[in-house]
């Protein structure tokens, strides 16, 4: 009698990874591992990601949970964990700066000074009680050492277009010694945008917020969050986007904010926060009682006439590759070209009236015309367009 042989297609044999399986599984555990000051419990939770994707290798159908979990350990590795910039908090070199960039607004000046210089005075406190502490043998309390950085104030700029709130939010960001990014929220029409999506949906990504870390590459950055009033118009959008502001911005809130597609708490207590914004009125109570307003006027034509000569000038003709000998502008030029047809509070159209007569002589000096090109009140309209201020 014959015995029955078994059916080897029929059985179920486990198939071995290949060796390229294994390397790209492996680089991500590799990843994980050499990413400094990652959360315990993170790291924990992707390793068990990465062997479940070593069991599914073995089934040979690890390739559908690949991508979703190398995109994961991609966004959680480069988040800075624990990576800070020193602050340099000395007033005469931050007030320097801001002299250097933005002529005028000194209101505006002296209150930043002000809260540079209790920041000071908080990172000072928190050394020396942490020197204390560990001269007397006690361990140090880690809140101690984070001192300017857990305390930076949210601040709100508030005014018209133009007046230099984005500008000195950058001169800030330098003289500090902090990198600097910006997020339009003027843009952003979900709050998806700001909190991430959740993993289970089809390509989730973080949001803006860890995306500005990741940019900046450290976790004390100066964070603008331009145009927050320009947020969407739907109603019940718009609320969803306040609420999601308020945990950012709340220094009670912000040490643990959570989200979406990392789905582990961040800590956003040592970034300096900046908001601009036209007006108030779609702002919530709420987000506004977390913030110091502080408000932008507008630029007088003196102050114009000043920052057009001393400011804006050089920077175009530095621009345009050209020197302060080539291209001369009489004095009594000057208020015609601060006046454009209606009223202009902030600086951009005196430097679209500057960047085009500029041109304009750039374009003499190449034709051949001798230099240098003086611009005077008789010879202007060559120069500028026919409709702005006095010419029009």
């Amino acid at each position: 009698m014959e015995t029955a042989q078994p059916n080897i297609n029929n059985t179920n044999i486990a198939q071995q990874p290949s060796d390229d399986t294994i390397a790209e599984i492996e680089n991500l555990a590799r990843q994980v591992a050499e990413c400094k000051n990652m959360p315990t419990e993170l790291a924990q939770t992707a390793m068990q990601q990465i062997d479940r994707l070593r069991r599914m290798a073995r089934r040979g159908s690890y390739s559908s949970e690949f991508e979703t979990v190398g995109k994961y350990i991609y966004w959680i590795t480069r988040i800075p964990w624990g990576i800070t910039t020193k602050d340099n908090l000395d007033i005469e070199n931050v007030k320097n700066m801001m002299n250097s960039t933005h002529y005028g607004m000194d209101l505006v000046k002296n209150l930043i000074l002000d809260y540079i210089a209790v920041m000071k005075l908080q990172q000072d406190y928190g050394l020396k009680q942490a020197e204390s502490t560990a001269q007397n043998g006690g361990a140090v309390d880690m809140a101690m050492l984070r001192g300017s950085s857990a305390n930076a104030p949210v601040m709100l700029f508030v005014g018209l277009q133009g007046v230099g709130k984005t500008s000195i939010a950058k001169s800030i960001a330098t003289a500090m010694g902090r990198r600097f990014t910006r997020i339009a929220v003027g843009a952003i029409g979900s709050v998806q945008a700001l909190r991430g999506q959740s993993r289970a949906l089809p390509d989730a990504e973080p949001g803006q917020i860890i995306k500005a870390l990741v940019r900046t590459q450290t976790m004390n950055p100066v964070i603008l969050l331009d145009e927050i009033d320009k947020a969407s118009g739907n109603a019940s959008l718009l609320s969803d986007i306040m609420a999601a502001l308020l945990e950012i911005l709340d220094p009670e809130q912000n040490s643990t904010f959570v989200d979406h597609y990392i789905d582990y708490p961040v800590d956003l207590s040592k970034v300096f926060f900046i908001a601009t914004a036209n007006n108030l009125g779609s702002l919530s109570a709420a987000l506004l009682d977390r913030m110091e307003i502080i408000r932008f006027t507008s630029y007088s034509d003196e102050e114009k006439i000043h920052i057009a000569k001393n400011y804006s000038l050089p920077k175009v003709l530095k621009n345009m590759g050209l020197s302060e000998k080539q291209v001369i502008v009489n004095d009594d030029v000057w208020p015609i070209l601060v006046r454009p047809v209606g009223f202009d509070a902030g600086l951009r159209q005196l430097e679209r009236n500057i960047a085009t007569m500029v041109r304009a002589a750039a374009r003499k000096i190449v034709e051949g015309a001798p230099q240098p090109i003086v611009i005077t009140t008789e010879n202007v309209r060559d120069f500028v367009l026919p409709d702005q201020g006095p010419l029009s």
